[in-house]
């Protein structure tokens, strides 16, 4: 049966066509004055540098703005190469294991306060707010908190509400969370602990998994499987379906397998470890047979290896455009650079209507030297049309805006 036609989808080579490599980029910091680059009609503006390797936000109903800030523990037993490539990026080393409230009081687009909220936390990522209670969800735990909005500081004992397996591949060690509209369900991504199961699948149990987590009784269940490393997550303002940015395998080539977007169902199985766009991983040969002929294809691919780690559905009027907006953190395990940037994508009745096109962009400093200014790992909307924008490596978070 061929494959149906995925949006952003190039023909696919073969496996192992070019080489498999290791190519970090080093980031060299933003210049003074210099930003991301938007398209015509919007300004990006800092909205708060001089943080510690921020990696996701949640914004708050009152405007507030929180980031955790977390970093990958470093492997003793990393190859020289891959460490030292790490290093250089930014991704390893100490972990601020905090999350910190940005004010932007007099609402100019510029943080002008900033609080710790809450620390040592154990590598936060995902949060969520609903009804007096903030959810985040560490890389071991699924915690809330009481918090009320406008505190500056949460002293109050945590309630823990799942326990999760801890760290995994490269950087899968992020969970990310998004709540249901009612309040009742919050979903937990959580990313798998290898590359294509190469440790054996029960090391994968509750992994390349998207959770659900019933608040009312506090039971889990699997709301989709075969997810390689889903982080971001956002609804379709349209449908309500839960869509997720997904992270595809490593050292198959150049230009497989590309990451993509999925419309996630609930109960279905995408794919990983055995398969890729309807494809068997060689390294799987005639596994899993009964689970192929359920896979779920991908909606729309965004390109291999570009590190796919944040969506947002564009909110409020600008959500009559229909969008999503994907933040590509940047390839590591190809030879030319892809990602490092925030794409749009184009959506019409809750499905996409054609491929990625670039959206923000100039984070790279110089190809050919590997050098980057920063990398984009998520993005949130707001009411207003305006994107913000975490840059981890840049230790900055942007707002993007339309001009006045």
């Amino acid at each position: 049966m061929p494959t149906p036609a995925i949006p952003g989808l190039a023909p696919q080579p073969a496996p192992y066509a070019t080489p498999a490599v290791v190519n970090h980029p080093k980031t060299i910091g933003w210049p003074e004055g210099r930003t991301p680059v938007a398209p015509r009609g919007y300004e990006v503006v800092k909205f708060a540098g001089g943080l510690d390797y921020p990696r996701q936000a949640l914004l708050l109903p009152n405007g507030d703005v929180l980031v955790a800030e977390a970093r990958t523990k470093p492997k003793l037993d990393a190859e020289p190469e891959v460490a030292r490539g790490q290093a250089l990026s930014k991704t390893t080393g100490y972990s601020a294991n905090r999350i910190t409230l940005l004010r932007d009081a007099d609402r100019d687009g510029v943080a002008e306060q900033r609080f710790v909220l809450r620390e040592n936390l154990n590598q936060p990522f995902g949060m969520a707010y609903r009804d007096g209670r903030l959810y985040v969800a560490n890389t071991d735990s699924v915690m809330s908190f009481p918090y009320r909005l406008g505190e500056t500081r949460i002293a109050a004992a945590p309630r823990t509400l799942a326990t999760l397996p801890a760290g995994g591949y490269n950087n899968h060690w992020t969970r990310n969370l998004l709540m249901s509209a009612d309040g009742r369900t919050l979903y937990v991504s959580v990313g798998s602990a290898s590359n294509v199961g190469e440790h054996g699948m029960a090391e994968e149990a509750r992994r390349a998994d998207i959770l659900a987590i019933d608040l009312t009784t506090g039971r889990e269940r699997t709301y989709a499987s075969g997810l390689r490393n889903p982080v971001g997550m956002d609804f379709a303002p349209t449908t309500g379906t839960l869509w997720t940015a997904v992270n595809e395998r490593d050292n198959f080539g150049d230009d497989i397998s590309p990451d993509y977007l999925v419309g996630v169902r609930e109960g279905g199985f995408y794919g990983w470890p055995y398969s890729y766009y309807g494809k068997q991983d060689p390294r799987h040969p005639n596994e899993r047979r009964d689970l192929l002929a359920t896979t779920l294809l991908p909606d729309v691919a965004v390109g291999p290896h570009a590190a796919a780690l944040g969506l947002a559905f564009a909110r409020g009027r600008a959500a009559n455009d229909q969008q999503a907006f994907v933040a590509r953190h940047g390839s590591w395990n190809r030879s030319a650079f892809s990602g490092y940037d925030v794409q749009v994508v184009p959506f019409a009745d809750g499905r996409p209507t054609g491929a990625p096109q670039p959206f923000l962009t100039g984070f790279v400093a110089d190809a050919k030297a590997g050098e980057v200014y920063g990398r984009p790992v998520s993005v949130q909307a707001r009411d207003d049309g305006a994107l913000v924008v975490v840059d981890d490596a840049g230790d900055t978070v942007w707002l993007v805006r339309q001009r006045k």
